[in-house]
């Protein structure tokens, strides 16, 4: 499958530029199995598509799958770009993205663009270039990248400090020159939508998850998990988070809260899958604390239905997020009827705020063990929070979110 550059601009058709990777084996090309499922949900919007992703190095993971055995045909067609990572590969690949993205706006009826840092930051370069053009476009994200860039640009020493800093200057004023520009603005997430939303005529609140009907708790199993949480003897809390082994994570933060519960003797069992650069790291701080047989790092479990009774098992979804984010992970708690307790910040407080089926705390591991500690003694407060994690949950499935924005493409578009 190819892009085409046609200057016909073909009725009901889409062009989604994300920053999303993809791997290529054996002439094809493969994408990880949940954006997979979001091109199946943009396709049941929209007559035609053309996804513009980076082409990245590397065979496919083992959670990836074959685009071309999705069984879109002729409805998809795939544009691979150039990760360009850095200032002198952005530049050198900018004048022929430029001309090939120019051909693409020509072409398609709705536009949607995604941020990322400034090198690399090819959905950014077609929203200008739609801009310029007259094009209505969206600019859609789920995090505050300036403000990551600069979080993580503040972890590092010397030179790579100051270039990690002048990038995050860069990317912020791109992203605002983006924003001021496009016609739309869809923000995952009400972090990301506090901190973009004053700078574009026409934001929306949106949400980006991959859950169906039937992988929502049922009334049966939540009834069952809340009996079992009170009968005696008590069980161990059962512990759980989903996502990368990162710092913006705060991945040790997750471990002192728990290694500050174990102190003060609450019996748990604490899990965290997920792959990143904080693995070996977060397994040997547990190891040295002696929390072995409590706290794991099992890595990423691939096998989503596996992922999701995780959740459904779970009593508490535990986390730490640093930076300003909107992980799916606590959607997908929520919906499986286990409350979200931790970090507070835009974003989770939105999610809970029509029924409070969550715990938010200050970002400090001894105001979220105290608030974790608590819970543990209460486990009548406990069951209610998962009822009401469960109403928090409510409605929220991949055909609905993606209706949502959908509708609002055509309808400002």
């Amino acid at each position: 499958m190819t892009a085409a550059g046609s200057p016909a601009r073909k009725p009901d058709s889409l062009l989604l530029v994300l920053m999303l990777g993809v791997h290529s084996k054996d002439g094809r090309v493969y994408i990880e199995s949940q954006a997979a499922n979001g091109l199946a949900q943009w396709l049941r919007n929209f007559g035609s598509m053309t996804l513009a992703v980076k082409l990245l190095p590397g065979d496919p993971p083992a959670d990836h799958l074959a685009i071309d055995s999705l069984g879109f045909g002729e409805r998809l067609s795939l544009f691979l770009m150039p990760p360009a990572w850095t200032p002198l590969e952005y530049l050198r690949a900018y004048p022929d993205m430029s001309r090939k993205l120019s051909a693409l706006i020509d072409s398609h009826e709705y536009l949607h663009f995604t941020n990322s840092v400034i090198w690399g930051d090819w959905g950014g370069t077609g929203a200008l270039i739609a801009a310029r053009k007259g094009r209505k476009a969206c600019y859609w994200t789920d995090r505050v990248e300036s403000a990551i860039a600069r979080v993580e640009a503040e972890r590092r020493t010397g030179v790579r400090r100051l270039f990690g800093l002048f990038t995050a200057w860069l990317t912020e004023r791109r992203e605002r020159a983006v924003l001021r520009r496009t016609a739309l603005g869809l923000f995952h997430g009400h972090d990301t939508f506090t901190a973009y939303s004053p700078y574009t005529r026409n934001p929306h609140l949106v949400h980006n998850i991959h859950i169906k009907p039937a992988d929502q708790i049922g009334p049966d199993a939540l009834a069952a998990k809340i009996a079992a949480l009170s009968a005696p003897p008590a069980p161990p809390l059962d512990i759980v988070y989903a996502g990368r082994v990162h710092p913006d994570k705060g991945v040790m933060d997750w471990i002192e809260t728990l290694r500050l519960c174990a102190q003060a003797g609450l019996v748990f069992r604490a899990r965290w899958f997920g792959d990143g650069p904080q693995l070996a790291e977060a397994r040997a701080r547990v190891e040295a604390l002696g929390l072995a047989d409590r706290i794991s790092f099992p890595g990423a479990l691939t096998d989503r239905a596996k992922l999701l009774a995780a959740l459904r098992a779970a009593h508490v979804m535990l986390f730490c997020h640093l930076t300003p984010e909107s992980p799916r992970c606590l959607i997908e708690a929520l919906v499986s009827g286990t409350p979200i307790v931790g970090y507070g910040s835009a974003y989770p407080e939105d999610l809970v705020a029509a029924h409070g089926g969550g715990l938010l705390t200050a970002m400090d591991p001894a105001a979220l063990s105290k608030a974790l500690l608590g819970l543990a003694q209460d486990r009548q407060a406990l069951g209610l929070l998962c009822e009401k994690a469960r109403q928090d949950g409510a409605g929220m499935t991949d055909e609905a979110v993606f209706d949502h924005r959908a509708q609002l493409m055509k309808t400002y578009l």
